[in-house]
């Protein structure tokens, strides 16, 4: 596969890593994240404490130690919703390091989305999908998938969970943080669809459940 944009080295896996993300909040977008490997060991983290205590066009990518990874955040205005992104934490002056946006303003939960790595000339990915649906893949510009986003179904029982949990699997030599960025925008772009449709299972474990669920099917 081709090698793949890097945000942070210490993130670029030789073999295929299975993330289990967590949405952390029911009520407002991009209110917070964890993610667990296989073992259950955190590795990412995204804090918010509400709608009103931030700025909601900007979030934060951290380690499991607090550590400002990337930050994400919308540039206004955007008739596309274009979101730049930026190594480490973000200050004043700060150049991005790429971009994301809908391929289209027409269309909403499956519109695909194109993503610009900015002094990398040639290094785009295209996200097609539907993040709401917790369905969606990212290609590189050889139509490779590099990560993929999908619902998660507990091994033990093999029933569907909720879409507050789902299975983040990145490739060889793409970068988890990249990916997960990805995630962070996504979840601002296209928001999530709480209305139970009657087809859904309720099933929402807790935290300490949620650890012990493994790898995805």
């Amino acid at each position: 596969m081709k090698e793949g944009f890097v945000v942070q080295d210490g993130y670029v896996f030789k073999e295929e890593t299975h993330l289990t993300v967590l949405k952390t909040s029911l009520f407002f977008a991009g209110d917070g994240f964890t993610a667990y490997d296989c073992k259950g060991q955190l590795v990412f983290r995204v804090d918010s404490y509400g709608p009103d205590t931030r700025d909601k066009d900007e979030v934060v990518l951290m380690d499991l130690n607090g550590r400002c990874l990337l930050t994400v955040r919308r540039k206004r205005p955007s008739l596309h919703q274009r979101w730049e992104g930026f190594k480490g934490e973000r200050m004043d002056g700060d150049k991005p390091i790429f971009s994301i946006k809908r391929s289209s303003i027409i269309g909403r939960s499956r519109a695909s989305l194109a993503v610009e790595v900015y002094d990398k000339p040639g290094e785009e990915y295209q996200i097609e999908g539907s993040f709401s649906q917790r369905c969606c893949t990212v290609f590189n510009t050889l139509k490779e998938s590099v990560a993929e986003i999908r619902r998660k179904v507990d091994p033990t029982t093999s029933v569907m969970l909720g879409r507050e949990v789902f299975s983040l699997c990145v490739k060889p030599g793409f970068d988890a943080a990249f990916a997960m960025g990805l995630v962070l925008v996504l979840d601002q772009i296209n928001g999530v669809d709480h209305v139970d449709n009657g087809t859904e299972p309720a099933v929402h474990p807790t935290t300490e459940e949620f650890k012990t669920l493994g790898c995805p099917l």
